[in-house]
């Protein structure tokens, strides 16, 4: 088995530094762009099948990479919600980055979210790090123990810390939730599972030019 897991392309909220977790912020022209592009690069691979999150921006980043896509542009996307990204409840579109910085907690103790994260509270009465964990892990473990899938070659389109989620225990250090920084958008992982024992052979590969790859939450010192 093989997976593309890819991070949806960019949004508005994205752009303007904001938290989205639930919300179903669509992708903004260039996050279409990206997606296209990625769906270029991608477009001799043969996609058995195709799993997205259920928010409209992984789900569309989906469709617009199999759009591009020699043999598999007409699958049927299915959806997992335990894709979905983490759960930031009432902070969702607040900024979280730069001057209009406006989280109801300092901004000291919101850079836990990116350099102490398993230690992160969150939002109230919302998702922590560990939960989120648990949800993603939930879903690699069912999908790489389906005989019925072992010869397959999976896309799957979700989000940017849930993507680090489910691949955090197949990192060299899964205590470095994040790995430098949060995926660019359209960033593709590639794991290969085999006997439910699943292995990262590619790490965060983008298929556009760099220049066009931004960092819009972790970039600054720690």
């Amino acid at each position: 088995m093989r997976l593309y897991i890819v991070r949806h392309g960019e949004t508005r909220l994205n752009k303007e530094k904001r938290l989205q977790g639930r919300v179903n912020e669509p992708l903004n022209q260039s996050g279409v762009d990206l997606a296209l592009v990625t769906g270029q690069g991608l477009s001799d691979i043969h996609f058995d099948a195709a799993i997205s999150s259920p928010l409209v921006r992984a789900y569309d980043t989906a469709r617009l990479i199999l759009s591009q896509n020699k043999t598999s542009s007409n699958l049927t996307i299915s959806v997992d919600p335990r894709l979905v990204e983490i759960d930031w409840g009432s902070w969702d579109y607040l900024t979280c980055r730069g001057d209009e910085y406006n989280v109801p907690i300092s901004k000291e103790e919101f850079d836990k979210f990116y350099y102490d994260s398993f230690n992160f509270r969150g939002a109230p009465d919302t998702e922590t790090i560990p939960q989120v964990c648990e949800r993603t892990a939930s879903f690699l473990q069912e999908l790489i123990h389906k005989k019925d899938m072992q010869d397959k070659t999976i896309l799957i389109a979700m989000h940017g810390c849930a993507m680090r989620a489910l691949l955090n225990p197949l990192y060299d250090d899964p205590s470095d939730f994040w790995q430098g920084n949060v995926p660019m958008n359209c960033a593709v992982n590639i794991v290969d599972a085999e006997n439910g024992k699943a292995v990262l052979v590619e790490k965060d590969k983008i298929l556009y030019d760099a220049s066009l790859a931004v960092d819009s939450y972790t970039s600054g010192p720690k």
